[in-house]
């Protein structure tokens, strides 16, 4: 046999192919050049060559050395026809690939079918004072259990397991239709690969009835929204004593009135006066730890946020602890009196008067920057 070709060329893919692309086009060329369906001259040899190029690219390992040191990289591999790794007949990857198709490939699953029970989810809501501190939470759920009459097994006192004699305890049956043989779960055993003598009245051999439990799920502080908790072993029961799947728990926070969360912070927006604002003062707001005490600076404009550190959630993961940002609002006064008005109005009239040679009042340095960018915004205009 002349020299080896290389193994991308033989699939037709780039070298930079992945996983799922290396799998399309070895189905493709497997089914084109299949011993069993293909009778011309070579395509046992073809189908080989697809074969172990498969067994290559398919494994990370293999293919890695490949793409370094090429054939020299295979340990031996380099051998004309056959196997070139040892691993069997040629068929036992297409097997594992197609499963039940053209014969001479073995079935991944081998021996009897374990049927495990399905995970399952469960939505539990809470407020944000539960998910910062931690809580219990008592959940009821209907699913599959244990069946308790038989303890699982399916069989009735006096009754006894034996092996399916249809698919001899495989879990299923071959189906030959033409040249292609067809695997099928054992339409006897369900594909379990055992039947029952005198089945369990209670579950009717499943091993398993249906029920509502109630647990108790341990909610540990500084969860949020979005995360899970995984109760191993709490799912749906398996079928016939198989292990049974596990339970997730998905957690959901409820919007606070006063508390904006955002990862360990904590966002709130604190009222307060235009005297307060404009003069200082001290202004009470809330934490998940109770009131404190908040210093306001003179001149403080809207807007302006504050920091109290370590007022936030503690972490899941660790002892940190978030901060509370206090966003600053001045309230506006309303449903003002005319002397309310009056007084005002006088006092506006003083921080106008109370400028520099007529020019915009020294104590609105916002409105000045704003005024003077109109300004130039126009004079720009005219330009």
């Amino acid at each position: 046999m002349g020299a080896k070709r290389d193994y991308y060329e033989v699939l037709g893919v780039a070298k930079d192919a992945d996983e799922a692309t290396i799998k399309k086009a070895f189905k493709r060329l497997a089914i084109k050049y299949h011993p069993d369906r293909n009778h011309e001259e070579g395509a046992e040899k073809k189908f080989q060559e697809i074969n172990e190029a498969y067994q290559v690219l398919s494994d990370p390992q293999k293919r890695a050395a490949y793409d370094q040191f090429g054939f020299e990289g295979m340990n031996g591999g380099q051998a004309s026809g056959g196997n070139p790794f040892g691993q069997g007949d040629f068929g036992d990857i297409f097997g594992d690939i197609f499963g039940d198709i053209f014969g001479g490939g073995r079935s991944r699953q081998q021996g009897p079918r374990v049927v495990p029970g399905r995970d399952m989810r469960v939505r539990i809501n809470l407020t944000l004072e539960e998910a910062v501190k931690g809580i219990k939470k008592q959940i009821k759920i209907k699913t599959l259990v244990k069946c308790k009459k038989c303890g699982g097994s399916g069989a009735a006192s006096g009754g006894h397991v034996e092996t399916c004699p249809h698919c001899h305890g495989s879990g299923h049956v071959y189906v030959r239709q033409g040249f292609m043989n067809f695997e099928q779960t054992c339409p006897h055993c369900g594909g379990t690969g055992r039947t029952i003598v005198n089945p369990c009245p209670e579950c009717r051999g499943q091993g398993r009835v249906e029920d509502t439990r109630t647990l108790t799920v341990d909610i540990p502080a500084g969860v949020d929204s979005g995360d899970r908790i995984r109760l191993q072993g709490e799912g749906e029961a398996g079928l016939n004593g198989a292990p049974s799947g596990d339970l997730y728990v998905l957690i959901e926070v409820a919007p606070h009135k006063i508390f904006t969360r955002d990862g360990n912070d904590l966002l709130c927006e604190v009222p307060i006066s235009f005297t307060t604002a404009a003069l200082g003062g001290v202004v009470e707001v809330p934490t998940l730890d109770g009131k404190v005490n908040l210093t306001v600076k003179s001149e403080t404009q809207s807007g302006t946020v504050m920091r109290l550190k370590g007022q936030g959630v503690r972490s899941i993961h660790s002892q940190e602890r978030g901060n509370l940002y206090c966003k600053l609002i001045v309230e506006t006064p309303v449903k003002l009196t005319s002397k309310q008005k009056n007084l005002l109005r006088e006092f506006e009239a003083s921080l106008n008067a109370d400028s520099d040679h007529g020019e915009l009042s020294k104590h609105k340095p916002k409105s000045n920057d704003f005024l003077g960018s109109i300004k130039q915004f126009f004079t720009d205009l005219k330009g």
